[in-house]
């Protein structure tokens, strides 16, 4: 792992509790981590104390194998060869470009400073504007200029704070593909802070999920959602519901009974022995749920959001239970009417009870 954080804690003075709690996860060379959570949930300071502007009250953070920070010792942030992209993009009006480009390499040979201003402007896909001014351009083509700015060093690690926050949803996630483009091609290692999970899903390798300065889960897109780790990273990723079920031995098949009728056939579904009693809640996801006219099963529509291609349903079923389902747009039924619906679902992800 190029970057490898063990049981980090980072506290603020006049806070009771600690802003991270032991967080270990580990970052490989050339890979893209994103670190995503609600507001004050830890990520930004986790993400400056990779950056050495944060110390370490517990714990350590390893660059390259080297302690840059624990508990009493912290290598200061300009040794640490970590480049940054902030959601500001912190340009300076006054420069063009390409001064602001190499604002961070200006002890280069001339030569080789405006070769790699030229380079890395090519990289980010804006080519031949290094006279403009950054008021000339759009605010997306100013964030590709920061990033020009934080690659032209070649730093070990670039780190960005919620570089888009700043720009309208479709530029973002458009960007957001984009720039995962560029640090591929460029090589670089680098840690992403987003509270968008389109975001995230578009730029990251791997994804941490934090809350309360705690890390619940770090993964793949896909694990995150199909085998959140806790409750909170289910309710967090995506659209889903819990449903009280239980879990029983029938003729020596696993059996889920639902509100929605029995769930069978299941990939890795827990014994009934892990809970007492076989009660539990099951995580539906909105794609779990069919709209099936034909189905037995009933429920009334309370919500529906509309998505373009699809509607979001939030239902009732007759039970009172609440679930959710993704429906082709064209079905476009009416608040309180009753539709049918059944489970299809691939796998159970189970939780305790509360």
């Amino acid at each position: 792992m190029f970057l490898e954080v063990q049981q980090l804690s980072v506290c603020y003075a006049k806070q009771a509790k600690a802003a991270v709690q032991g967080v270990s996860f580990g970052l490989r060379t050339g890979d893209i981590g994103v670190l995503i959570g609600p507001s004050g949930c830890g990520k930004t300071t986790l993400l400056r104390a990779v950056a050495g502007l944060e110390q370490a009250n517990a714990g350590s953070i390893r660059l390259g194998g080297q302690v840059v920070s624990q508990a009493g010792r912290s290598v200061q942030p300009e040794a640490r060869q970590v480049g940054m992209v902030f959601q500001d993009y912190a340009l300076f009006p006054h420069l063009n470009i390409g001064r602001n480009v190499a604002f961070g390499i200006e002890h280069w040979p001339k030569s080789e400073r405006l070769d790699r201003v030229a380079e890395v402007l090519a990289l980010v896909g804006l080519p031949g504007l290094d006279a403009r001014f950054p008021h000339e351009l759009s605010g997306g083509q100013q964030q590709r200029v920061a990033l020009a700015r934080a690659l032209a060093p070649k730093p070990r690690l670039l780190l960005l704070d919620e570089p888009f926050s700043n720009l309208d949803v479709d530029l973002r996630e458009r960007l957001a593909h984009e720039v995962r483009g560029i640090l591929k091609a460029a090589q670089t290692t680098a840690l992403f802070v987003t509270h968008d999970q389109l975001e995230a899903f578009a730029v990251g390798d791997t994804i941490g999920v934090m809350n309360q300065g705690q890390l619940h889960q770090w993964d793949n897109a896909y694990t995150l959602y199909h085998r959140p780790a806790t409750r909170f990273v289910a309710e967090f990723i995506g659209h889903g519901v819990f449903t009280p079920a239980v879990i029983c031995d029938v003729a020596g098949e696993i059996v889920v009974q639902t509100p929605l009728g029995n769930l069978t056939d299941i990939a890795e579904c827990p014994l009934p022995s892990a809970f007492p009693g076989g009660e539990c809640d099951v995580l539906l996801r909105a794609d779990d749920i069919v709209h099936d006219d034909a189905a037995p099963v009933k429920a009334e529509i309370m919500r529906k959001a509309f998505r373009g291609s699809e509607f979001l349903y939030t239902l009732r079923l007759s039970t009172g239970d609440t679930v959710m389902a993704l429906v082709p747009s064209h079905h476009d039924h009416s608040l309180g009417e009753w539709i049918g619906i059944r489970p299809q679902v691939d796998h159970v992800v189970t939780f305790n009870k509360l």
